[in-house]
Order: structure tokens, then C-alpha cells, then sequence
């Protein structure tokens, strides 16, 4: 059976063995990772999907501005294990993404994906038009999802991070976990 839960420290090396298998190294050059960069994750809104004490699926939300003055959480990388696609886990993790950031009073979130998906939990282009990400993206695939009535109304600019800062990591540490995404790339 899966269960959601928060992430812990746990979980940390299991979830990006996850996102390296699922979205590989090119997860790094996607703009939506520059807003993460060097951040944590908003507290208590980082989730892992569990099946049988292993991490099948992930989905994380992190402090930005949609525009100035405008808070609001960044969704994903919203990753699902290959062998445990079409059960609804994704999906699972979405609604509780929404709903924990609901709980937790925040007005709106955004995100980088396919439309077609992300509709279904109430993200669409429409109030997105005037916003613009740090790089290049596509800009259909910009979402917004209002958790309270209007908060995304006018909102115009860049979006820009603002969450906690994380320390920078060791170039050994880059440099080993380099070598531990191309390892298992190659395989």
C-alpha cells in the first residue's frame, strides 16, 4: 500500500536516486531549478510517496514571488517511479501537495508542466500571461493554482526565490555526486 508522508532526512538520498532515474541529469539545466538552487524547501511541504518502506514518488514546494510582493510556492519536480506509473501516485501526491499548502495558508502556487495534467488540480496559464522565469521555458507550460480567490490577479514580473537558504555544498560533494549521476546514467 502507499502512503504519503512528509519527507525527512532521511528520505533525502532515496529521493534523489528517484529524480536521478526519473528526469535524469538534464533536471539541473531546467530553469525551474534555478529557483530551487541553493534553497530549501518550504517547510513541512516536501512529500514522498512510500510503497512497502521504499520511496516511489516525490513532489516538493518552495518559497518564490510571483512577481513583486507576490508570494507564492513553486511545485516539483513532481517525480514518480517508472515501474509505479498509472496507480495514481502522482496524482495522490498533487492533491496533498494542494491541500498541505492550503492548510498552511499560502495564496497561490506555480509551476513548470504540462497543462493537460495539471488542470485537473486547478493550474492553468490564465493568470500566468505576465509572469516570466529566470531562463528559458515554455510559456504554456508556466501554471498558476490559486489557493485563495485572487491571488494571482495582476501579477506580473519575475518570478524570483525567497525561501530559506541552504549551504553551498563542497566541490567534493559536487564533483562525487557528478560522478554518481553519470555512473548510473551510463549503466
Amino acid at each position: 500500500m502507499v502512503t504519503i508522508r512528509n519527507e525527512t532526512f532521511a528520505d533525502i538520498e532515496a529521493r534523489d536516486d528517484l529524480l536521478d532515474r526519473v528526469w535524469g541529469p538534464v533536471r539541473f539545466q531546467k530553469t525551474a531549478e534555478r529557483l530551487r538552487e541553493g534553497r530549501y524547501p518550504a517547510d513541512k511541504l516536501s512529500f514522498v510517496a512510500e510503497d512497502d518502506g521504499t520511496v516511489v514518488g516525490t513532489v516538493s514546494l518552495w518559497h518564490v514571488c510571483a512577481g513583486p510582493g507576490r508570494p507564492a510556492l513553486l511545485l516539483g519536480p513532481l517525480a514518480v517511479e517508472d515501474a509505479q506509473r498509472g496507480r495514481g501516485i502522482g496524482g495522490a501526491l498533487m492533491r496533498h501537495a494542494v491541500a498541505a499548502a492550503r492548510r498552511r495558508n499560502h495564496r497561490a502556487m506555480i509551476l513548470v508542466g504540462d497543462a493537460a495534467y495539471y488542470e485537473r488540480f486547478g493550474f492553468s496559464a490564465e493568470k500566468t500571461g505576465a509572469l516570466w522565469l529566470p531562463g528559458p521555458y515554455e510559456r504554456d507550460r508556466l501554471l498558476g493554482c490559486e489557493l485563495r480567490s485572487d491571488a494571482l490577479s495582476g501579477a506580473r514580473g519575475l518570478v524570483s526565490a525567497t525561501g530559506r537558504t541552504a549551504p553551498s555544498a563542497s566541490l567534493d560533494t559536487l564533483i562525487a555526486h557528478l560522478g554518481r549521476t553519470d555512473a548510473r546514467h551510463a549503466a
